[in-house]
């Protein structure tokens, strides 16, 4: 397996984990009794924390492995 391919692999496997999370994220909302907008906004927060935890981690893993 190319660099490539693995990088491309892990990139859409965060993606990937990022909006399940943020679709349980705007479900639980709606069982809540959110708006969709509401439940929407959420659902985005989740998302975008998401891969900021994955950018935080990479950069880190990438100084303490380099």
């Amino acid at each position: 397996m190319s660099h490539a391919t693995a990088v491309s692999f892990a990139v859409v496997l965060v993606v990937l984990v990022a909006l399940l999370a943020a679709a349980t994220a705007g479900k639980l909302a709606r069982l809540d009794g959110a708006s969709y907008p509401t439940a929407l906004w959420r659902a985005a927060a989740t998302f975008a924390a998401v891969l900021t935890l994955a950018a935080a981690l990479t950069g880190a893993l990438t100084q303490v492995l380099s």
